[in-house]
């Protein structure tokens, strides 16, 4: 497994969680004890969104013939790798409410997704979120309304080791860097270094 001193550095003092989760791509195929998989959803749960509308959904694969169902949509190249999570999600969203569109709706996913990733860490899982995947076809396979917008496909799971892949993708199964929080942060107004 990988020292995260070697990859992962803040520059300010920070919860661990923050730098110590990252995505691999390496699955132990264990199954997960239900109450360790569902309480990472009701940490999505709990996730802020605009006027509490709570637009996320997800839909879960852990039995076999639901695994193979979200194979189908999931490109090939993350397929490699990803058919050995004991458990996919589709992250989506509603796009409007009873009173119109949403334009927050993406966001407030986003939002969501965050919580279940760092929950699936404090749970000892990885997460691995991906949008190589066919829409079109996630949509028709799994029935979902057109009223949701489709965000991405999550591996669930317990990390494996890195010599479980395939060459390539052995010399990515590291922790990824950040960029300086000076390129990212402006202060009052586009462009402006707040740093």
């Amino acid at each position: 497994m990988a020292d995260m001193k070697d990859f992962r550095n803040s520059s300010f003092d920070i919860s661990l969680q923050f730098i110590n989760r990252w995505s691999p791509r390496s699955f132990l195929e264990k199954a997960i004890p239900e109450d360790v998989l569902l309480s990472i959803f009701e940490a999505a749960r709990w996730a802020p969104s605009a006027s509490n509308v709570q637009p996320w959904r997800f839909i879960i694969a852990r039995t076999q013939a639901d695994l193979e169902k979200f194979h189908s949509f999931i490109v090939p190249g993350n397929l490699l790798w990803a058919k050995h999570a004991p458990a996919l999600a589709v992250i989506l969203s509603e796009t409007s409410t009873e009173r119109g569109p949403n334009a927050w709706h993406a966001f407030d996913a986003g939002t969501a997704w965050s919580h279940l990733a760092l929950e699936a860490h404090n749970q000892g899982l990885v997460t691995h979120a991906m949008g190589g995947f066919d829409n079109v076809l996630a949509r028709q396979v799994l029935n979902i309304p057109e009223q949701y917008e489709l965000h991405a496909v999550v591996a669930i799971g317990y990390q494996g080791e890195k010599e479980s892949l395939p060459d390539n993708l052995q010399e990515r199964e590291k922790p990824s860097s950040r960029r300086a929080l000076r390129e990212s942060l402006f202060e009052g107004s586009f462009g402006k270094e707040a740093l």
